[in-house]
């Protein structure tokens, strides 16, 4: 069985990645304005990155003895993320609103390392490795809207 603060890390960092890839395609539906085939592939790109990252996490809390809930229902109480507007969006708010939330979520799921990596060095790992995912690109998301 493994410790709370493994299963809270990862089952938070589930919920932040499947609420990531929503408003990522949220987002990839409704925006308009200069780059905007660019941005859309793009958020496509992140988006199954995102989803692959959460893919892992929920699969790590299996094997370690605690079902992942994915739920709508849960993901929408437990996010950390602010809802996305609806509607139409800019380009130029898109770039800082994706910007935005990998960092959120990825400082989020930072929060966590210390603790998760002295109670479960892999899980710890697994969480780095989906940071570096998230901040990568976020990166790209500065470079190509600026």
């Amino acid at each position: 069985m493994a410790e709370a603060v493994v299963e809270q890390a990862l089952q938070q960092a589930v919920v932040d990645l499947v609420e990531l890839s929503l408003r990522g395609k949220q987002m990839h539906w409704n925006i308009q304005g200069e780059n905007f085939r660019s941005l859309h592939l793009f958020l496509d790109e992140i988006i199954d990155q995102v989803r692959e990252d959460g893919d892992e996490a929920a699969e790590r809390l299996i094997t370690i003895g605690t079902a992942p809930d994915g739920r709508a229902e849960t993901i929408a109480k437990t996010t950390s993320l602010e809802p996305v507007e609806s509607g139409i969006l800019s380009t130029d708010k898109v770039y800082q609103q994706m910007e935005a939330d990998l960092m959120a979520v990825s400082a989020k799921i930072q929060s966590t390392l210390d603790d998760v990596d002295d109670a479960d060095p892999l899980t710890g790992d697994l969480l780095i490795g989906i940071c570096r995912n998230l901040e990568k690109n976020a990166w790209m998301l500065r470079a190509q809207g600026k």
